[in-house]
């Protein structure tokens, strides 16, 4: 019996997922990747590897674990994460539209895909370092985010690597897909430039797993504004929105929320792209999301956010956005003593960029772009509305908040009085982009009239319709998972 023969584009864990799915259900994989050997692997390389999913009890997290002796483990409360839960923290981010079937899919998917990835290799280590606080003794995980791959993103993306090989699938680097080919109405292959030299690779499917436009200047102003030019691009510079453009070319029909994105705030002196060559472990350093702990100013001296309003899981992708908003796309996070132990360690790396002072007064004078009289101002009129009587806990939303003041920190809100005070300069950063083409749920690209297009399958970023004006964090990589998943079982058969 003839193998079905299925290319995948991109080298990410979308496009991994829906290259060892193909292979299980027995098809023979091409994958083509534009990147070399030491950029391949899409933004997933350059994440801390955490996935949200549905689950009851730690009985559905143990079988996923690198470690199930782990001596924290006796000590630690997982909770739950029920289903409804998930859908409920997606309808958050829909500002009042319906879910989507893409959403439902994806949140009941989500537990069997990562079970499905255990079951080829990939391990998973609790988030003890970002997702717990320390509490009468035991581990305390919050936001409903509970486990990450082993190695993070890089360690994700190498093991999904190492199980294509292991299945027979093959990977070819510096393969730039310029184009699909159509025959009869069916996508029959791909046209692809090759060390200067265009080839031509027939297949029985394609599977576009190549990001969004995210590191394309020119289309992030045209669909983000433009602000969006200054950002900084978290992840790939080779995600510039090509697959997007060659689906859209055969008939793909766009669909989703084209103005929003995965947002984070970043040092404001990182470079204008993620940096693989650092190891994997410090590759998150650039972010600054521990805020809900401090106060953030613009260039006007204002704060601009409410920097308590949920846990981080829940805010990071709009604070990011939120200070691009900022006159000058900057701010400045400011913090004291006391909560620097609860900052992550992307705050304490060498390369951070910060100030200290031991006063206040001596602090705003050297935020660099602010002016240091109504910084000032707005420092101790935070102090003063401090509700004291209220107790600081950061394992739950405790409620500890600012009175009378026009924007108000609703939880963790903690005098800014032990020296020294430490301020970290910040701008927006951008992960991916939230539009995409229109697809169903076995991951076949649809044309204007809902039709699939016959040959031709999509997941990962490329999806359109799965997040739209936020992003409960860790759901960007289970989301390629499950709509990968779906591509490769689609595109095999």
């Amino acid at each position: 019996m003839k193998k079905n023969h299925v290319i995948v584009i991109g080298s990410g864990n979308a496009a991994m997922c829906a290259a060892i799915a193909a292979l299980e259900r027995g098809a023979s994989v091409l994958m083509l990747e534009k990147a070399n050997t030491k950029e391949f692997g899409g933004n997933s390389r350059y994440t801390a590897g955490a996935m949200r999913f549905a689950y009851d009890d730690f009985n559905d997290l143990k079988p996923l674990l690198k470690n199930p002796t782990d001596e924290r483990l006796d000590r630690t409360d997982f909770g739950s994460y029920p289903k409804t839960k998930f859908l409920a923290d997606l309808q958050h981010f829909n500002e009042g539209e319906p879910l989507t079937d893409l959403q439902h899919f994806l949140v009941e998917e989500s537990l069997p895909t990562i079970q499905w990835l255990a079951s080829h290799n990939v391990r998973f280590d609790p988030i003890y370092a970002r997702q717990t606080f320390q509490k009468d003794g035991k581990y305390i995980f919050w936001g409903g985010l509970t486990l990450e791959s082993e190695g993070e993103g890089d360690g994700l993306v190498q093991a999904e690597l190492r199980e294509l090989m292991r299945l027979g699938g093959k990977i070819k680097y510096n393969c730039n897909v310029k184009s699909l080919l159509v025959e009869n109405g069916k996508v029959v292959g791909v046209r692809y430039r090759n060390y200067g030299k265009d080839v031509e690779a027939k297949a029985d499917s394609v599977v576009i797993a190549s990001g969004g436009f995210e590191a394309n200047k020119a289309l992030r102003i045209k669909y983000l504004g433009q602000n969006w030019a200054k950002a900084r691009v978290r992840g790939t510079r080779h995600n510039q929105g090509a697959g997007i453009e060659m689906a859209q070319s055969v008939g793909a029909s766009l669909n989703g929320h084209f103005g929003g994105c995965h947002a984070t705030p970043m040092d404001l002196h990182m470079p204008e792209y993620g940096n693989l060559n650092i190891p994997h472990i410090e590759r998150k350093h650039y972010r600054k999301i521990s805020y809900l702990f401090g106060v953030m100013l613009n260039a006007n001296g204002d704060r601009f956010v409410d920097e308590g309003a949920d846990f981080r899981n829940y805010t990071y992708a709009q604070f990011g956005k939120a200070v691009l908003e900022q006159p000058k796309q900057f701010a400045w996070q400011v913090f004291d003593a006391t909560v620097y132990p609860l900052l992550y360690g992307e705050y304490k790396t060498a390369d951070a960029s910060f100030v200290e002072a031991d006063t206040l007064e001596d602090l705003v004078q050297k935020l660099k772009g602010i002016p240091p009289e109504k910084a000032l101002a707005t420092l101790k009129a935070y102090n003063a509305a401090v509700h004291v009587e209220k107790t600081f806990d950061p394992t739950i939303k405790d409620g500890k908040n600012t009175i009378g003041l026009a924007l108000p920190k609703s939880n963790w809100a903690n005098r800014l009085e032990t020296p020294p005070f430490r301020a970290y300069p910040v701008t927006g950063g951008i992960t991916f982009t939230y539009g995409g083409v229109k697809v169903d749920k076995t991951g076949s690209v649809l044309n204007e009239n809902n039709e699939p297009i016959a040959g031709l399958f999509a997941c990962g970023e490329m999806v359109g319709g799965v997040f739209f004006y936020g992003y409960p964090g860790g759901s960007g990589l289970t989301s390629g998972a499950v709509f990968g998943r779906a591509a490769g079982y689609s595109a095999a058969q």
